[in-house]
């Protein structure tokens, strides 16, 4: 959520709208995320990932769909993490370069711890033998989890849709934001 807060402070179009995209991404993803958490914890109940490895040899569909919101969740281009991470760097980089240079390191060390717990959970050996009897998903939660999924593609294909929705507001918002700062600087240099 840091993002959303460069975003917001940078008052530069690309950096409010990529902060506002970044929320409805967040929003998304991470409850996408915590959904793959309770799948497993339903079946083995525990949240230790230690107690995991090997789950893509006998939940591959499981381990597809918790690298979609993975990928999603540290910017992968294509999807939804992608689009407001990219506005707000844009965003950031307009207003300063160590700010924007500060985000991206950021963002590579998330990426880095992300994909450290996905290989945890989901690749190894499977030798526990409670690992071994979990089932893969149950078409119920591929119910729940196919409209996320296209919602983190749709989002990242054609941000458009969402941008477009928002562009009057931000920029109404960037406007007005300047005049009251016009209008307060004008007041103290009348002083």
């Amino acid at each position: 959520m840091g993002f959303v807060t460069i975003g917001m402070f940078t008052l530069t179009t690309q950096g409010v709208e990529g902060s506002i995209f970044q929320m409805l991404s967040h929003g998304v993803v991470s409850g996408a995320l915590f959904l793959c958490v309770g799948v497993v914890y339903d079946r083995l109940h525990t949240r230790e990932i230690g107690a995991y490895g090997g789950l893509a040899n006998n939940m591959p569909r499981y381990a597809l769909v918790f690298m979609v919101f993975t990928m999603a969740s540290v910017g992968l281009p294509g999807t939804s993490g992608f689009v407001g991470e990219l506005l707000v760097l844009t965003g950031a980089f307009q207003v300063n370069t160590w700010l924007a240079a500060l985000a991206a390191t950021g963002l590579i060390l998330g990426a880095a711890y992300m994909l450290y717990l996905y290989r945890r959970v989901v690749f190894g050996v499977l030798d526990k033998e409670s690992v071994k009897a979990m089932l893969d998903l149950s078409p119920r939660e591929i119910a729940v989890f196919a409209p996320l999924i296209i919602l983190v593609f749709w989002m990242g294909i054609y941000p458009s849709t969402f941008i477009d929705m928002m562009s009057v507001s931000v920029d109404n918002l960037i406007t007005n934001y300047k005049v009251a700062l016009g209008e307060a600087g004008t007041a103290v240099a009348a002083r």
